[in-house]
């Protein structure tokens, strides 16, 4: 795929793509003979958990990390049993930093829900008070 399809498939801007590609985190798997980046099924799947990553506030060398543990992880060579452990423990603490970072979110949500619930109230009853005034 080119670039723009990836775009779309992911709902990333080009700048963004091209970001990811200049701090190495995602690299195009290929290119054409006229220098266009071509990216593979493997390099949106990399992008879109690089998108997920984002809204949690996880950094670019958070992402890093991650995608350089599961990229050995799914390497056709298998690890030394001692590094396979120490690949899955960094995966696992991003699962739980995840998970945190979910909770938070939510609270933060719950919260701006309820504000937007406030300011609807008063203009609901601004809005009784004019309709009363007004007659």
């Amino acid at each position: 795929m080119q670039i723009g399809e990836v775009a779309a498939a992911t709902e990333l801007s080009l700048r963004t793509i091209r970001h990811y590609d200049e701090t190495g985190l995602v690299a195009p798997s290929a290119r054409s003979r006229g220098g266009f980046r071509l990216y593979t099924e493997a390099d949106v799947a990399r992008l879109m958990v690089i998108r997920r990553m984002k809204p949690l506030g996880f950094t670019l060398d958070e992402m890093r990390s991650l995608l350089e543990a599961t990229d050995r992880l799914d390497a056709d060579e298998e690890p030394r049993p001692e590094e396979r452990e120490e690949l899955l423990e960094r995966v696992r603490g991003f699962e739980e930093a995840a998970q945190q970072r979910v909770l938070t979110l939510r609270t933060q949500l719950e919260r701006a829900e309820d504000f937007a619930a406030t300011l609807r109230g008063r203009l609901h009853d601004a809005g009784g008070r004019d309709a009363t005034t007004a007659s």
